[in-house]
């Protein structure tokens, strides 16, 4: 997977940070269309294996179908194919800090194992920092030991109390109710309907309708304060919530998603802790840094699919052109005006869609006056949850 020092001396180095989808599918496209002889990827992430998240709720639930040697891929040769075998590393540790050098000349990124690693151009897709219980530790053993453990928690609940209505916790609802039919199951959302606002109130409603005719609760409008569920322990009266309602689980999930970006100065970042991007991918103030996914400040919902289609194959044809002007011009003499090339690609968004995996499901799709897919349609995928297709993504076959 390494490859010689002799070997990659004269190369330009492209740092991908982050694994995930952003991470795979970024690698997926400059696997075809990089030149091996004048660049070099390095891949980090802080676990050893590919978690896929979307099949990972079913995962925590119940083993069904052995879902853990199937829904988690480890990193190796396998992830570097076609034009990057050979000419790829992948080095497990966290970013704790990025060292930016002048305007466009690279920098290095520091890792939380003291070691430092240079960069040409860098790519940013660290995604989120996840909740309780899909918080997976960063190891493979454990991770098995981490989803056994959720496993026996909710096996052992009698009464299970989830926080926030968003398509974690209306999928995670669902996948106890396939498995454990006569808990007791309550989800609260502080909204007056489920998801947000990006998706019409008929679809929200709709999924509201879905969960409880599978005898879900739901209480929108509705919340418990943060930090009653910060530790996932119950206080022996239980809940108050803030509509006067007495809620008395034995066991609670805690939701929460929000962007790993911690490792990046404020002035990089929104209010919300995103990375301010431009149409590109580039960071305004280094063109020779780039960001996707979960992580970037931009007027969308965020899931797995725009990031494979859309932002990583942007980003990916931006990032050799970058490199392509940089080597034009010299390594010394970085003109910041390559941001504006007439040759690169813009993002300018893609339609909103979802998938929600409860019992038969339910979709949504933003064309014409907006369309809503339910029944045997959203099942076909709720079945598998994309796991036969992980393969396509991460390069592995799990035996």
């Amino acid at each position: 997977m390494a490859f010689s020092e002799d070997s990659k001396h004269d190369r330009l180095k492209i740092v991908i940070v982050g694994g995930g989808v952003g991470g795979l599918g970024l690698l997926r496209c400059l696997s075809t269309t990089i030149d091996p002889k004048k660049h070099t990827v390095v891949l980090i992430d802080a676990r050893p294996a590919y978690v896929h998240l979307i099949s990972s709720l079913r995962l925590v639930v119940s083993n069904t179908d052995n879902l853990i040697t199937r829904s988690v891929h480890p990193y190796g040769d396998h992830t570097f194919r076609n034009k990057l075998a050979g000419n790829g590393t992948f080095i497990q540790a966290s970013v704790i800090g990025i060292k930016f050098n002048d305007t466009g000349k690279g920098g290095q990124v520091i890792l939380d194992n003291d070691g430092i690693v240079a960069y040409d151009v860098l790519v940013l897709t660290t995604g989120s920092i996840l909740p309780h219980p899909i918080a997976f530790p960063t190891s493979t053993k454990a991770i098995e030991e981490y989803v056994k453990a959720r496993q026996a928690e909710f096996a052992a609940a009698t009464d299970i109390l989830l926080v926030g209505g968003g398509p974690v916790g209306i999928e995670l609802a669902g996948e106890l109710r396939d498995v454990y039919p006569s808990k007791a199951i309550t989800l609260i959302h502080r909204s007056s309907h489920l998801l947000n606002a990006v998706y019409p109130d008929k679809f929200r409603i709709a999924i509201q309708k879905q969960l409880q005719d599978r005898e879900i609760t739901v209480l929108t409008g509705d919340a418990i304060t943060m930090s009653d569920t910060a530790t996932s322990q119950v206080p022996k009266d239980g809940f108050i919530t803030k509509q006067g309602k007495t809620l008395k689980p034995d066991l609670i999930p805690t939701w929460g998603m929000r962007p790993n970006t911690s490792y990046l100065p404020s002035d990089l970042l929104s209010s919300t802790g995103h990375v301010k991007i431009i149409p590109t991918f580039q960071l305004p103030a280094h063109p020779d840094v780039f960001a996707i996914g979960d992580i970037v400040d931009w007027n969308e919902r965020v899931n797995a699919s725009k990031v494979v289609r859309s932002h990583a194959p942007i980003a990916a044809q931006n990032v050799l052109l970058y490199l392509s002007l940089r080597e034009a011009q010299g390594k010394d003499s970085i003109d910041i005006d390559i941001l504006a090339s007439k040759d690169s690609a813009k993002y300018k968004g893609t339609i909103e869609a979802i998938m929600i995996s409860n019992g038969n499901g339910m979709s949504y799709l933003d064309i014409l006056w907006g369309i809503m897919f339910g029944g045997w349609i959203t099942s076909l995928s709720s079945r598998d949850l994309a796991v036969s297709r992980l393969s396509y993504l991460t390069g592995y076959n799990p035996v």
